[in-house]
């Protein structure tokens, strides 16, 4: 019985999303379009403000992996838990925070989520069920693991998302946690967001193991190595994934083969890659033109979608103006959410 386990996990974690994927509804398309638009232009502008001085301190972007975390919020019900890194602000919009509140606490104003004291990395909104923006390397995982053994307490058959990237996929936290989520059987999917660079270094020339989705091969747990740059591809994944964890299986990670076109952060020049390799991605993979490209064949007219950006340009835009004339926060602050 035992060797068949072994032999079944196997299979699954050599599995990858090849082949034909499920066709999006219309209105799937849509909401992927918009949501991962509002992703790439809150980015941009969050680029702008920090060339501009109005953002300080470190600042990791997430324009190209959009499709990433709009797949697989798509997945997901009222309720379920997102906790992720640093490179966190696309996270936060997919689970639905307010554009104004995540772009004033990037400014440090007293209207951000974490009233200005947090900064890029680190925002929390309890009513949204997102745990977190973490700055420490691959701690977001044990924590993920602790929300699954929450709901695993509790009865409920919420499901936890813990998201981290290839450079942290190599931290030792990360085994410890396999071993407890496998033990344990817990409802926590492991979303290895494997940008290729990490901070900076290849991973294949960081990472003995490159294929992602087998690091769980020892604990048991099944993975997928899945396209990370088509929103349909990430859905269906993600479906299997959380169904797995709803079932009571245990947990399931899922490579996200992904790319994002700017540096590790505003202040890395990304000399480790070639720009022709960027632009290659940017033509042929860019998730959101992939989309863009379905609903045109579909007779959307082009200016209906440029509606849709313009309509996510003033969104942007006006909380861009909000996180720039904001009060900061009062001194007191410094004393309040501290725990002594």
């Amino acid at each position: 019985m035992a060797a068949s386990k072994k032999s079944d996990i196997k299979e699954k974690s050599h599995d990858k999303t090849n082949g034909s994927l499920p066709e999006f509804t219309r209105e799937q398309e849509l909401v992927a379009l918009r949501d991962m638009l509002l992703i790439r232009r809150f980015e941009e502008k969050a680029g702008q403000l920090y060339g501009m001085g109005a953002i300080g301190g470190f600042c990791h972007l997430y324009i190209g992996q959009e499709a990433v975390v709009v797949g697989m919020q798509m997945t997901l019900k009222k309720g379920d838990q997102v906790i992720t890194g640093y490179r966190d602000h696309g996270h936060m919009l997919a689970c639905g925070m307010d554009a104004k509140g995540v772009m004033a606490e990037l400014t440090g104003r007293h209207g951000g989520y974490s009233k200005g004291k947090g900064g890029s990395m680190h925002m929390f909104s309890k009513e949204k069920n997102f745990f977190g923006g973490h700055g420490i390397v691959a701690a977001q995982v044990p924590l993920g693991t602790g929300l699954a053994f929450s709901n695993r307490y509790r009865g409920n058959d919420f499901v936890s998302l813990a998201y981290f990237g290839d450079g942290a996929a190599n931290q030792g936290q990360v085994y410890e946690s396999f071993n407890m989520a496998e033990l344990w059987k817990l409802p926590v999917i492991y979303v290895i967001e494997n940008n290729r660079y990490a901070m900076g270094t290849s991973v294949t020339r960081s990472s003995a193991q490159t294929d992602f989705s087998k690091r769980g091969i020892s604990f048991n747990i099944p993975g997928k190595q899945v396209d990370g740059m088509d929103v349909r591809a990430v859905k269906a994944a993600g479906d299997e994934a959380v169904a797995w964890c709803r079932a009571g299986k245990g947990p399931y990670i899922l490579e996200m083969q992904t790319y994002r076109y700017r540096g590790h952060s505003m202040s890395d020049p990304a000399k480790y890659r070639t720009r022709e390799e960027v632009d290659k991605v940017r033509h042929d993979q860019d998730p959101i033109e992939q989309v863009r490209n379905r609903l045109l064949a579909a007779k959307m007219s082009e200016q209906d979608l440029k509606a849709i950006d313009a309509e996510v340009r003033e969104i942007v835009n006006a909380a861009a103006d909000f996180a720039q004339h904001d009060p900061e926060p009062d001194a007191a602050e410094l004393y309040t959410d501290v725990y002594r």
